[in-house]
């Protein structure tokens, strides 16, 4: 039976590490700090925030190697910051990314640029460059993150603050497996002795066009909501999987979590990685999306409105007690 600790990554392990890394920089934080995205005051615009998100793609890039396709992770390079800085309420407006590969290869760069572009259009922001390093002792084959860079005014941050015990849940649709969780994925596919060649079997794809599937960016929906509806918090679904939700709660220090009793359906991706990798289903909701790459926590009475901006479904409520429930399973971090 897989987990993802076993796989090699252990949640419980990072976030003692970035305990650590705060702890050691306690006194030069920003405003809200600890949430999906970083802020700080500007001296020049009193009124108005500056917000930053810094991300890379992970070991999805290990996928694109291995089929030597490389045009979709600038998509998901772009997602994984956009998505972050959303949930603080504020406008993407730049991004800059960082390139660093083991031998130089124009070939690949321009794939990737690919992606960048795409995702830069999606997102609704500008690239304003980045940086490419050759490290042929430091790393094996290729890295890519980047940083954004986006501004909230101060009355309009979404900090969690205002969640309410029975407030509404919206989950939106994943695209598929996004770029978190592709460690234990990966070491699942391998250990089976299957190739990212071989048929996907639900579909028309192979295992790795399928893992390869962009991330969803669902920055113009959430500035959409943002504008017409009272909204108490967003989350966006990544490493962790659900229980992200409690990040909402937990820096607050109201005593809620989530009762998620009516799940958006998983893709069939985790359905295959589940029976495959015989994995629990508390560590498939608490490794990967599960389907749900954003949640929405608004008022009980701005449900309706909310769903006909976003789409979507309800998949619970907010409860009292600092955990996390789906359909009665508890989700243990």
């Amino acid at each position: 039976m897989w987990t993802y600790a076993k796989a090699g990554v252990d949640i419980e392990k990072e976030a003692a590490v970035v305990k650590a890394l705060r702890e050691g920089l306690r006194g030069v934080g920003g405003v809200g700090e600890g949430h999906f995205a970083g802020l700080i005051e500007l001296p020049f615009a009193e009124d108005y925030l500056l917000a930053l998100t810094c991300d890379g793609v992970g070991s999805k890039i290990l996928v694109a190697q291995k089929l030597g396709k490389f045009d979709t992770i600038g998509i998901d390079c772009i997602a994984m910051n956009v998505n972050d800085i959303i949930c603080v309420g504020a406008k993407p407006i730049a991004f800059v990314d960082y390139l660093a590969m083991e031998r130089l290869d124009e070939e690949i760069a321009k794939e990737i640029a690919k992606g960048l572009q795409r995702g830069a259009e999606l997102a609704g922001v500008r690239i304003l460059g980045g940086e490419t390093a050759t490290l042929p002792e430091l790393i094996n084959g290729i890295d890519l993150s980047g940083a954004c860079v986006g501004y909230v005014r101060k009355d309009r941050i979404v900090s969690g603050e205002k969640i309410e015990e029975r407030d509404v849940v919206i989950g939106l649709e994943s695209s598929g497996i996004h770029s978190n969780g592709l460690t234990l994925a990966r070491k699942v596919i391998e250990s089976a002795g299957l190739s990212y060649e071989d048929d996907f079997p639900y579909g028309n794809k192979t295992i790795g066009e399928e893992l390869l599937t962009p991330t969803r960016i669902y920055v113009k929906d959430i500035l959409k909501l943002l504008s017409k509806c009272e909204v108490h918090g967003l989350a966006h679904i990544t490493g962790g999987g659900v229980l992200k939700l409690l990040r909402l709660t937990r820096l607050t220090g109201k005593d809620l979590g989530f009762e998620l009793d009516e799940p958006l359906e998983p893709q069939p991706i985790f359905t295959f990685l589940q029976e495959l990798g015989e994995i629990s289903d508390e560590e498939m909701y608490k490794t990967f999306n599960m389907g749900m790459g954003f949640a929405v926590v608004v008022p009980e009475s701005e449900e309706q409105r909310a769903r006909k901006i976003v789409g979507g479904k309800v998949v619970g409520r907010v409860v009292k007690g600092k955990e996390v429930r789906v359909c009665g399973v508890r989700i243990v971090g």
